[in-house]
């Protein structure tokens, strides 16, 4: 049983990694695709100042680490995945 919580746990874990990085690419590409659209004459809109688009991909990773030590608290995670996986969100 426990090996069946730790594989979905991981689960988890990847897919909200997963659903992060998709969203973030889809902004990136809708950025993209309106810049073309508005003609090649004029200038790229500058990107927004970094704060902004920061303070919601932070709270998906606060989000995350937060689903992740309730992982391990309830011991689905080792210690050693709990590090893993923590790196991963946090430095991708």
């Amino acid at each position: 049983m426990p090996g069946l919580l730790r594989g979905v746990a991981r689960t988890a874990v990847v897919a909200g990694t997963a659903t992060a990085v998709s969203n973030r690419v889809s902004r990136r590409q809708q950025g993209r695709w309106a810049a073309q659209q508005g003609g090649y004459d004029e200038p790229a809109p500058q990107p927004a100042a970094p704060a902004e688009p920061a303070a919601p991909d932070m709270s998906d990773k606060i989000d995350q680490l937060k689903q992740l030590g309730e992982l391990k608290t309830q011991g689905v995670l080792t210690d050693a995945e709990f590090e893993e996986q923590k790196h991963r969100i946090l430095y991708g």
